[in-house]
């Protein structure tokens, strides 16, 4: 079974898709891999890997979403849709006697349809993304793209794993590399959700410390082992220690502090991960590469293997 590894920040903006795209190169070398840009509503980690819109194939247009649609020849005119509506989606054209429904408050809900007496109301499958694969450095990135105004971000990142699944079946691929989106909501629930280690990057700032706990909460919920890497360390080394003691209590292993550097930011603006950029970055993320693997195989000689029911997060290939 190929493996899944996730990264995922809390709060936007700690350098998580840098760590993605530096990992990415770094496995490559090693194995055969696929990588999955999660981050549906925002997908950058395509442009960090050097690919632009322009360099996707396979364009696949996905309806991972509903809208509420009127039968106006059953309706009635009672208006008790319009009363249940919670996002103010439903609006009444007096004219008419009938509800008129704003495409983009909609969510899709479907309390309209369940409260109307006469069936008068249906949920439409609508297109509310698309999912592109591309090809750099030697691997397949599966990146998803939600449509402006459109809901089901969550939805979305679950058929961006599945496509990633497929290719990764059709090429062998040992490894399945995701980068999640920001925040803890639904694309990172659905991210983290069936995968086998967690890897989250955090800055030394007090809102970077309190959103990481918010997201390793979720990590914990499902019971996948993770490992946090501090960018920017040197920054505030002061408070990079109180990630250290908040790591130390609850068992988290660090698996790297990355100090900060303009090259990062220079290699950003030239689309190159930074161990392409500056190549001496590489024995950097190859510690941070090392470091998951000696938790990962502490994991496994701890519980022997053992999977718990509903996760298969700790049988994980020896040499992951």
């Amino acid at each position: 079974m190929t493996k899944i590894l996730t990264i995922i920040s809390g709060k936007g903006g700690t350098g998580k898709t840098t760590v993605a795209s530096c990992l990415a190169v770094m496995l490559s070398r090693e194995k055969n891999i696929a990588v999955a840009d999660c981050d549906v509503d925002a997908p950058n980690l395509g442009l960090s890997l050097g690919l632009k819109e322009k360099d996707y194939s396979s364009l696949v247009k996905i309806k991972a979403s509903e809208k509420a649609e009127l039968i106006k020849e059953k309706c009635t005119g009672c208006k008790k849709c319009l009363d249940v509506c919670s996002f103010n989606a439903i609006k009444w054209n007096k004219k008419q006697n009938i509800p008129v429904f704003d495409k983009l408050l909609c969510s899709g809900c479907g309390t309209c349809k369940i409260i109307c007496p006469e069936n008068a109301i249906r949920l439409k499958k609508i297109e509310n993304a698309s999912i592109g694969v591309g090809e750099t450095y030697g691997f397949s990135i599966i990146s998803g793209q939600l449509k402006i105004g459109e809901s089901g971000s969550g939805r979305i990142v679950m058929e961006v794993k599945r496509k990633a699944r497929e290719i990764a079946g059709k090429e062998n691929a040992e490894l399945i590399l995701v980068d999640s989106s920001a925040g803890i909501g639904c694309p990172v629930i659905a991210s983290v959700n069936g995968s086998d280690y967690v890897i989250a990057v955090t800055e030394p700032t007090p809102s970077a410390l309190s959103d990481l706990k918010r997201g390793l909460k979720i990590v914990n919920h499902f019971g996948i082992p993770c490992g946090i890497v501090i960018n920017k360390y040197d920054l505030n080394k002061e408070f990079s220690n109180k990630i250290e003691k908040f790591a130390h209590k609850n068992k988290i292993p660090i698996l790297g502090k990355i100090p900060y550097n303009k090259e990062f930011v220079k290699a950003l603006v030239n689309l190159k991960p930074a161990v392409v950029y500056n190549k001496r970055f590489e024995p950097l993320f190859l510690r941070i590469l090392n470091n998951i693997k000696k938790s990962i195989r502490f994991i496994n000689k701890k519980r022997k293997l053992y999977s718990m029911p509903g996760s298969h997060s700790l049988a994980i290939a020896k040499d992951c």
